[in-house]
């Protein structure tokens, strides 16, 4: 007998037509305004987009002359964010629609507004609509005026009053942790956000937190505190109308093309139409001055560059603003032909014209830029037969890659899905079983060592591609080609807690900090954390991630049954569900400007030098227990 499916139908009439005000649908559907929710473990989680679209606004006061300081305040434990800036202040009457009703804004008449960052009326409604308490206050001319939202409403709203303050703008938000959970800032993302903007904004001062940002040569700043490895030559800075560039090639093994794009003001990791157009300006201007038909690759092999642009009402491929999409320098009016330069062109012109008369005037760097494409070229046919290698064992890792359970979504997809894409990288079968059993099959894949990874520092190309265990992991990132088609956004180490699993731990990330650093560097790596202890009773049940936690339950839970995790693999399927869902702990692996990781990996695990043996003799711990 053949199974009939029951369809349960439902009424289509005027009752399923639902119209929903600005805030409620602001906060039924946040990803269409901020990208991700996020607990604040990642570096484009909603809680940093919250504070950048405050900071923007505030840029954009500056941009028009208005107000040299913005001053950023976050407490930490309070989680409250405070950004004030000394502009003309947002006019009285329009205070709560300002920040409350979408589409409206300052920004759409283009003489009020010249290249600035926010276009769409969105930024600061979506903080407001997002915020459990959210508090804006304008000054202007002697006079002040408050108004206080909860949640997007509005709960409060003063007079007009006197003030001795100086004019400008202060918003005060919490984020609500009804949206983003159990949330937490992370100083070095917010910090990292600060610096950017004082790159890119000569003659502004940051104070965040205390301390002032400032920044006097711009670009040519950005790269000198970014940059490992020896510069190969002076850095080339290039200024001329709405472009700024700076670059230089650096001596690091492993590392392709480095950017740091921006489209007024507004950090592009992801590139698009201006950074595009940079690369093909400079193999082209390149290839005329030598008169060489160099490959392209060999031309911006391990540069680091630097580059902003400003353009007029800018296109972003979403709300995030991650991908500059603008054809042209400025939009046309009215339906009438574009008559703007492209960006392509605008920028070509400016590279063509400024490059090519620096390498005529500084010889020595010509020279030494020529050499470092002629390695580059050397080093490429070196390795094109290990690269033919890699590619067709990646066909067939590809094809039968048994170490790996992928996922349903990509993050090289416009799925709106990508920015949750996780591949979990386990030890072993038992513990891969676990993350497999519980994860989400759209967006979560996962990658199973088989014991240990060896140890790459210093080894050759050839013999890390050979290796299985990094040949298959290699192929299921796909980032052979660099980073544009990696397959998921947040790369998870999951390993025990115990020695074993921290060694695993510096196996994988050594491998990453020396054959693809970006990764690291675009925040896309993690260290998954697992509790350590369960504490239970019949009614209640508590996950203990450190000793403290372990004895704050103790103290909580009476007559509790007390468990130890020694390893992923003990753990049910059914409770890892709940250490990789919504309230996922991760640990994002920052580099540190203070401690380049060239330095890092050599210390830890290169050769048994006199200076680590010193170092672990005098840092023993004696366990008592």
């Amino acid at each position: 007998m053949e199974e009939t499916e029951i369809v349960q139908k439902s009424n289509y009439d005027e009752s399923a037509i639902i119209h929903l005000e600005d805030m409620e649908h602001l906060r039924l559907r946040p990803t269409m305004y901020i990208g991700k929710l996020g607990n604040g473990s990642s570096h484009d989680d909603g809680i940093y987009v919250l504070i950048k679209e405050v900071i923007d606004n505030a840029i954009d006061e500056f941009t028009m002359g208005y107000g040299k300081t913005i001053e950023v305040t976050v407490d930490f434990s309070g989680k409250k964010v405070t950004i004030r800036d000394y502009g003309r202040g947002i006019p009285f009457g329009s205070l709560v629609t300002a920040v409350s009703r979408l589409n409206t804004g300052g920004k759409y008449d283009n003489k009020v507004f010249q290249k600035s960052i926010g276009l769409n009326g969105v930024g600061t409604k979506a903080v407001n609509a997002l915020s459990s308490h959210f508090r804006i206050q304008s000054v202007r001319d002697g006079q002040t005026k408050i108004a206080v939202f909860a949640e997007g409403k509005l709960i409060e709203e003063s007079d007009i009053q006197p003030s001795s303050e100086e004019n400008g703008t202060m918003v005060e938000f919490i984020p609500d942790a009804k949206c983003f959970g159990d949330y937490h800032f992370i100083n070095d993302y917010i910090e990292k956000s600060i610096w950017n903007y004082a790159y890119l904004n000569h003659g502004l001062t940051l104070r965040y937190n205390g301390q002032r940002y400032y920044s006097k040569n711009g670009l040519v700043d950005l790269l000198e505190n970014n940059m490992e490895g020896e510069r190969l030559y002076p850095i080339v800075h290039i200024k001329e109308g709405d472009f700024d560039v700076a670059f230089t090639h650096v001596e690091n093994q492993y590392s392709k093309e480095e950017y740091y794009s921006f489209v007024n003001g507004q950090y592009t990791p992801d590139g698009g139409t201006h950074q595009a157009a940079f690369r093909e300006a400079i193999v082209k201007t390149i290839r005329e001055f030598y008169k060489k038909d160099y490959d392209p690759s060999d031309v911006r092999q391990n540069i680091l560059c630097a580059l902003s642009i400003r353009v007029q009402d800018p296109e972003f491929k979403n709300q995030t603003k991650t991908n500059f999409s603008s054809t042209y320098m400025e939009p046309s009016r009215d339906g009438k032909p574009n008559n703007s330069p492209t960006v392509r062109n605008y920028i070509s012109d400016i590279i063509t014209r400024n490059l090519d008369n620096y390498l005529h005037i500084n010889s020595q760097t010509a020279e030494a830029l020529q050499a470092k494409i002629v390695q580059s070229e050397k080093e490429r046919k070196d390795i094109a037969g290990i690269k033919k290698l890699t590619k067709e064992a990646n066909k067939k890792a590809s094809l039968n890659n048994r170490k790996l359970r992928d996922c349903r979504v990509h993050y090289n997809t416009n799925h709106e899905q990508r920015l949750a894409t996780t591949l979990f990288i386990t030890e072993g079968d038992s513990a891969s079983g676990s993350i497999t059993k519980s994860r989400d099959v759209n967006t979560q894949a996962v990658f199973s060592l088989r014991g240990k990874p060896f140890n790459s520092y210093n080894k050759e190309l050839i013999k890390v591609f050979k290796n299985q265990e990094y040949n298959l992991l290699h192929s299921a990132l796909n980032i052979d080609d660099g980073l544009e088609n990696l397959r998921y956004n947040n790369i998870v180490i999951a390993t025990d807690a115990d020695v074993d699993g921290m060694h695993i731990r510096m196996l994988l990330l050594t491998f990453f900090l020396q054959f693809y650093p970006d990764l690291v560097k675009t925040g896309h790596v993690y260290i998954l954390q697992t509790p350590l202890f369960r504490v239970r009773n019949k009614q209640k049940t508590m996950y203990c991630y450190t000793e403290e936690e372990r004895v704050e339950a103790i103290n909580t839970i009476s007559n509790a049954e007390i468990t130890r995790f020694k390893g992923l693999g003990e753990i049910s399927p059914d409770e890892f569900r709940n250490f990789i869902g919504k309230d996922m702990r991760l640990d994002p692996v920052i580099l540190d400007k203070d401690f380049p990781s060239a330095d890092v990996l050599r210390f830890y695990m290169g050769a048994n030098s006199v200076e680590r043996q010193k170092f672990v003799l005098y840092n023993l711990r004696v366990d008592n227990e």
